[in-house]
């Protein structure tokens, strides 16, 4: 968390930390457009699904000395810790981009209650955060490191338990400038927040949650009152 203090207190004009707070002149020439670079999210144009086209717009900011830097991640329902993140990557160069997993990929790795919010949305949120240049997504059909590798970033900034030891060699040999690790920002995670909330209906008998409990543990066809009723046949509408 110090390491974080340190990046928010960095001034924009000290060396390495070139931060344009205007778009160069240039950029439109170069297939690049100037919206990039405004305040307002653009959410048309900062969206970029393929590939190809976000290696020709690194390779025309490049042209013009800026500096990459890319991070990924799922940012399910977006928390200031996702905001703070973002704000650190922000701080290693000029142009940030963001790799959003897809709503597949998600439920591959955290089960199919996951992401809460799809990802068109969360595509949206993260276009309104601070300093991000642009953004895409990551399908569990891609090849390892397709983003990486059409990036070439810079700097690719990653959490503590993204990359191990031997990943981060072999980014840095091939892939990439440097690999800059950030601890975890958030002091809470958002599957962490999730079960607090589902803890907390199931604790509340009128909530929705209990509701649906309580009448999935009943046996089919048995009231409240603990009669059973007969049940009509299948197919058959009842009377």
């Amino acid at each position: 968390m110090k390491r974080i203090r340190r990046l928010f207190a960095r001034e924009g004009n000290q060396p390495g930390t070139a931060v344009r707070s205007q778009p160069a002149p240039l950029l439109p020439t170069l297939g690049v457009s100037n919206s990039l670079f405004a305040d307002a999210s653009n959410f048309e144009q900062r969206f970029v699904e393929d590939y190809a086209k976000i290696s020709t717009t690194v390779n025309a900011l490049r042209t013009l000395g800026f500096k990459i830097v890319l991070t990924s991640g799922s940012f399910d329902i977006i928390h200031e810790g996702h905001s703070m993140y973002l704000e650190a990557a922000r701080q290693f160069g000029d142009f940030l981009i963001v790799g959003l997993d897809s709503d597949e990929k998600i439920r591959a790795r955290k089960g199919d209650n996951r992401p809460v919010v799809p990802q068109m949305e969360r595509l949206r949120m993260v276009t309104h955060q601070r300093g991000v240049g642009l953004v895409t997504l990551k399908h569990t059909g891609h090849p390892r490191w397709a983003l990486i590798k059409a990036v070439r970033p810079d700097v690719l900034v990653a959490t503590e338990e993204t990359y191990t030891a031997g990943e981060i060699s072999e980014l840095e040999a091939g892939h990439c400038g440097r690999v800059e690790v950030l601890e975890r920002i958030a002091t809470v995670s958002t599957s962490a927040r999730l079960r607090d909330v589902i803890q907390r209906e199931m604790a509340n008998p009128d909530s929705l949650v209990s509701t649906v409990k309580s009448a999935q543990a009943k046996p089919a066809g048995v009231k409240s009152g603990g009669t059973r009723k007969k049940l009509a046949p299948v197919g058959r509408p009842r009377s």
